[in-house]
């Protein structure tokens, strides 16, 4: 008789799942989405999504804790980019698959 469970790596399966309850936000998804074609700001978040900075930062605070995104400053400026690769399978997947 088969195993039901595949035999995924706990640890991955808890990063997983942290993942897309992270991402189980509209506002972070967007956020994601913006940052899915390259860098981008807090402002320039904030100005594409029409919310205030300061809830801009607090979703890209959440992101950065679990390694989602990472930021770089240059100057006076934070530039945030995904760092996690499977962002874009999943949103691949929103994009495709009905949900």
């Amino acid at each position: 008789e088969k195993p039901l469970l595949r035999g995924i790596d706990p640890e991955l399966l808890t990063r997983a799942a942290e993942t897309i309850k992270l991402l189980g936000h509209p506002e972070r998804l967007k956020i994601v989405e913006i940052l899915e074609s390259g860098e981008a700001t807090v402002s320039d978040i904030q100005a594409e999504l029409g919310m205030p900075q300061a809830i801009a930062s607090q979703h890209l605070a959440k992101l950065r804790g679990l390694g989602i995104v990472a930021a770089r400053r240059d100057g006076v400026h934070v530039y945030y980019r995904v760092l996690e690769p499977k962002v874009r399978h999943i949103l691949e997947c929103i994009r495709k698959c009905d949900v």
